[in-house]
């Protein structure tokens, strides 16, 4: 069996991740799931990374949970192993502390919808269809919903969870769950742009600022602006912030020190 998770590094720091099972519609067995996690484990200890994007080869982004898989083992302990794996890709993404960039055609359903949803960004070709049809086989999609709801408001999540019913691209875009729509073949050029945009700018400032994007969601607002203060505070302290200001005010570009 050959790898599920197909990993490239450049020099400036970008990961490029793809789901490798074409043949299957890169369904998210759990092998796939385990290297996928190993991947994004050496990129959170990787003090020189960037960006990630993330896609999938062949005809679709990501078509879900592998349900044959599922269904060769009937067994709750492993239905809970499976959805807490799962779980923890989703969750390594949110922690890691870098941007993650979907890059999506095709489908995206059920668990590919929600690991759009986990993403932080997502660039979609202007054929991708997203849904969370679990309903239709008669499975509530409850792990998607998580990312869904975090991403589209609750009567369009809702209504896709309970339907099962796709919608393209540009619907995806007007509810929020993607920021870029583009023909297929500028997918690849749209991403690298937005790629080069997030590269341009100060390193330290992108990993401070994911982190607290994340954590001042889940506070009240009080306390988010305590937050906020503490880290914008902490972040004009940094080295690459001092050489950002004097850049701006001495009209010339910013050398961002690495680390």
């Amino acid at each position: 069996m050959g790898k599920t998770i197909l990993a490239q590094r450049t020099a400036e720091g970008r990961y490029d991740l793809v789901l490798n099972r074409p043949d299957k519609f890169n369904a998210l067995s759990q092998a796939l799931l385990a290297e996928l996690l190993a991947e994004l484990s050496g990129i959170a200890a990787d003090g020189d990374a960037r960006v990630v994007v993330l896609s999938g080869a062949g005809k679709a982004f990501c078509a879900g949970h592998d349900l044959a898989e599922m269904q060769a083992d009937r067994n709750l302990a492993v239905y809970r192993a499976l959805f807490a794996a799962c779980t923890e890709v989703m969750e390594a993404i949110a922690a890691l502390p870098v941007p993650v960039i979907a890059k999506v055609h095709g489908v995206a359903t059920a668990a590919g919808c929600q690991l759009v949803g986990a993403c932080d960004l997502a660039v979609a070709s202007e054929s991708a269809r997203f849904a969370v049809s679990g309903i239709n086989v008669g499975l509530f999609c409850s792990t998607p919903a998580v990312a869904l709801s975090r991403n589209v408001p609750a009567k369009r999540a809702f209504e896709m969870l309970v339907t099962g019913k796709f919608i393209d691209a540009r619907t995806a875009s007007d509810w929020g769950l993607v920021n870029t729509v583009v023909p297929a073949e500028a997918l690849d050029a749209a991403t690298d742009d937005l790629v080069g945009t997030i590269l341009a700018k100060n390193p330290d400032a992108i990993r401070r600022g994911k982190a607290l994007f994340n954590a001042q969601r889940e506070c009240s607002r009080t306390e988010a602006y305590a937050l906020a203060c503490e880290v914008m505070a902490q972040n004009m302290m940094d080295e690459n912030t001092d050489e950002g200001i004097y850049a701006f005010l001495e009209k010339r570009r910013p050398f961002w020190r690495r680390n």
